[in-house]
């Protein structure tokens, strides 16, 4: 490959936009080209790219790659991999970022194998070391009751990064970008997997991962029905119900609800806990929460240690109260 130079963004759209982890990681990867001194670059696959390729440049890229393909319509790891691997070994970037989405979980480490390059995986902050002009990347260890700090080596360096840990920067339509078109040849024996068939689930109300106001329960509720009155508290207070892995390996909420490491990554305003114990591998996925407001009958619960507000107390009692407070606070 050519000299190695720039920061590489993995990006995606979706229903025609450019996804909500594109722009983050254009946020992220626009301050890490900017301390090397290098173009911030974004690679879009599909067939039609117009819009969010405009939108990409807006949010921070210096130069699209517009990767197009009519077999990479719909997401198919084995042909993303053949484009991202040809569009590497073309372009050359010195850092590759991408999203560590469902798709990313999967693409990152193929490609760095592809690549011949290692991988940091699950990446709560990447920056520039200016010195050595290498990525230093934040992952959390030992179930995240750790931080390490990483550097890679070799060129490209790769980083999967969790989303929602950075804000997107605010759009500036007067930007100006270049779109470059990048054409693979792809066959369709390629693809060693198929996807069968797509089943989209109607949700109500706000996602939890966009909600500002996030209630979640835990193993300590006792079942499945106390779930009604966090969604009733949830939706006082204008928020999303979520919950801990035990709780959703007990089958008493869907697996869409769970927060923590092997969950969704939640950064609300306004987080409460109710019943959740604290185990890392939960806190994992909410560290980001702005104010952690816990209620828990057991004063030693390690949630208490991350919250900033606490009760102690039985969740039975405390709920319903708390709802009908804000019932009476919000009522005309």
């Amino acid at each position: 490959m050519p000299e190695a130079t720039g920061v590489l963004v993995v990006g995606d759209s979706i229903d025609g936009e450019l996804s909500p982890t594109s722009r983050e990681l254009l946020a992220v990867g626009r301050r890490a080209a900017d301390d090397l001194g290098e173009e911030l670059a974004i690679s879009l696959l599909g067939d039609t790219l117009d819009v969010p390729s405009q939108q990409a440049i807006a949010f921070g890229a210096d130069k699209v790659y517009a990767v197009t393909h009519p077999l990479l319509a719909e997401a198919q790891v084995e042909l993303s991999l053949a484009a991202l691997d040809s569009l590497c070994r073309e372009a050359a970037p010195r850092v590759v970022l991408i999203g560590r989405t469902n798709e990313g979980r999967e693409l990152a480490p193929r490609l760095a194998f592809r690549l011949g390059v290692g991988l940091a995986q699950d990446c709560l902050e990447v920056s520039i070391d200016q010195e050595t002009r290498t990525l230093l990347a934040n992952r959390p260890v030992y179930g995240g009751n750790a931080v390490a700090v990483v550097s890679l080596a070799y060129t490209p360096q790769i980083a999967a990064v969790r989303p929602k840990v950075y804000e997107p920067a605010d759009p500036d339509s007067s930007r100006q970008g270049e779109v470059v078109s990048f054409p693979v040849e792809l066959d369709d024996s390629q693809a060693r997997s198929r996807v069968v068939n797509t089943v989209q689930e109607e949700a109500e109300g706000i996602k939890l991962e966009d909600a500002r106001i996030v209630v979640s329960g835990g193993r300590g509720l006792g079942g499945p029905e106390p779930f009604q009155d966090l969604e009733e508290l949830a939706k006082l207070l204008g928020g999303a119900v979520g919950a801990s892995r035990a709780a959703v390996d007990s089958g008493w909420v869907p697996a869409s609800y769970q927060v923590g490491l092997t969950g969704k990554t939640i950064t609300p305003d306004l987080y409460i806990t109710v019943a959740i114990s604290g185990a890392s591998q939960h806190l994992a996925g909410c560290s980001g929460s702005k104010v952690i407001v816990a209620i828990n009958k057991d004063a030693e619960a390690n949630i208490f240690k991350e919250a900033r507000y606490g009760v102690i107390g039985d969740w039975e009692q405390v709920v319903p109260a708390f709802a009908e407070a804000v019932r009476e606070l919000t009522q005309d």
